[in-house]
């Protein structure tokens, strides 16, 4: 286990190390949570988890749309940290061994499993390591709706003390990223009242 006192120490120590999970702290010196883990993600698929004494949705999905992979408020237990860290780490290792397979092909759309990759229109999206497994999860079973807790089980490896917002969240980055009307989605389908389903 390495730690870091500060955000670009924490930086730093990323690149050098390369570790499996990070627990990220928001109120660092020098450079705070929210901009380490938005430098992070633009080289690094690394699964992290935010600590923060705050409390509100607001701050919240502020982390989660920066691409962190759940978010833990202050004060709580070690064995809550404990479980979430080993929830997303099985997440992880069940996404490294996602088997290749030949691509689910849609009208503009592309997703392959074994690259890992994202075509719209036969451009490259980038999308973050939990954004592409809820995506596979979603086309992999084409009409089939899932709860928000459904995908939060499958996609995060637990339902357990996650909000079921992240599912929201991360669906509309989603939408961002592969839609050409994110507000009038061709794929990403809301069923009211029970959840998320794709439409080929």
């Amino acid at each position: 286990m390495r730690t870091a006192a500060d955000g670009q120490e924490a930086l730093d120590e990323s690149a050098r190390s390369l570790p499996d999970l990070i627990v990220l702290d928001l109120m660092l010196p020098r450079i705070d949570g929210y901009e380490v883990l938005r430098r992070l993600r633009t080289t690094s698929d690394t699964p992290v988890i935010m600590l923060t004494a705050r409390k509100t949705e607001v701050d919240r999905i502020a982390g989660l749309e920066l691409g962190a992979d759940d978010y833990v408020v202050k004060p709580f237990s070690a064995q809550e940290l404990v479980s979430r860290v080993r929830a997303v780490l099985r997440r992880s290792h069940k996404r490294d061994a996602v088997p290749a397979g030949e691509p689910l092909t849609f009208d503009g759309l592309t997703i392959d499993a074994s690259s890992r990759t994202v075509l719209v229109a036969g451009e490259e999206q980038r999308l973050t390591a939990r954004e592409f497994d809820l995506l596979l999860t979603l086309a992999r079973r084409p009409r089939h709706v899932f709860s928000r807790d459904q995908l939060l089980d499958v996609v995060w490896g637990t339902a357990d003390f996650i909000d079921p917002s992240t599912v929201t969240v991360h669906i509309r980055r989603l939408r961002e990223k592969i839609e050409r009307d994110p507000s009038e989605p061709r794929y990403l389908k809301t069923v009211w009242g029970v959840g998320y389903r794709f439409e080929p």
